[in-house]
């Protein structure tokens, strides 16, 4: 089970405080799969990473009783001064899994060649993204984070992601942030919307995604 209580986020911009997230309360049950939909600007890359603990709130908390992934498709996880083989190693030893597997199954997934003993500052946004995913699915996670930037990619990788993320939810289950209806519709079964810094939790995707159009035809996050 993941638990949101009263979590606010504020960013400064210029002079003023942007308010992102304002006083979330939620529970994702375990072995449900939500995907949470919004605007872009709307938070969801945010709320995401403060689930992951990438980024602290400024106030409230998140609890969780589960193994969680970091979120995918965010690349500020990968040191810029590791080669793709150090980071799968680093990896590996934070979250308690055999190095030399961790490292062979991103070597093979991402076939970044000899980037892979490169520095991933000289990476291309796809490189990472395809190295942050490899990484991600070496692992194992009772539920995966995602954000819809691990669609970054040629179409023969994206097919090859799609392929290996539907293979880890037969085990495991997912929580998604998209502007995307279809991308929710393909890997969830539950909805939310987020809006104005709220969450507004749905029985169905179905129910978030007409909620979602709602806002998206007056386009504010």
């Amino acid at each position: 089970m993941i638990e949101l209580k009263h979590l606010f986020k504020s960013y400064k911009v210029g002079n003023a405080w942007n308010r992102v997230l304002n006083d979330i309360s939620a529970t994702f049950p375990t072995g449900v799969s939500v995907g949470i939909l919004g605007l872009n600007g709307a938070g969801k890359s945010t709320l995401l990473r403060l689930i992951g603990g990438s980024e602290p709130p400024d106030k409230g908390s998140v609890r969780k009783d589960i193994r969680v992934s970091w979120p995918i498709g965010f690349s500020g996880g990968v040191h810029p001064t590791l080669t793709g083989r150090e980071s799968a190693r680093f990896v590996a030893r934070i979250y308690g899994e055999a190095p030399h597997k961790v490292e062979r199954f991103a070597e093979d997934f991402t076939e970044l060649g000899p980037y892979f003993d490169m520095q991933t500052k000289t990476y291309s946004s796809g490189m990472k993204a395809r190295l942050n995913f490899a990484l991600s699915m070496a692992c194992s996670f009772d539920c995966y984070l995602v954000d819809e930037a691990t669609a970054a990619g040629d179409r023969r990788f994206t097919l090859r992601y799609k392929e290996a993320f539907r293979e880890r939810l037969k085990s495991a289950y997912v929580l998604m942030v998209s502007h995307s209806p279809g991308t929710i519709r393909d890997f969830c079964t539950q909805g939310a919307v987020l809006h104005r810094g709220k969450l507004e939790m749905y029985d169905t995707v179905q129910e978030a995604m007409i909620a979602y159009s709602h806002y998206a035809d007056y386009g504010q996050p």
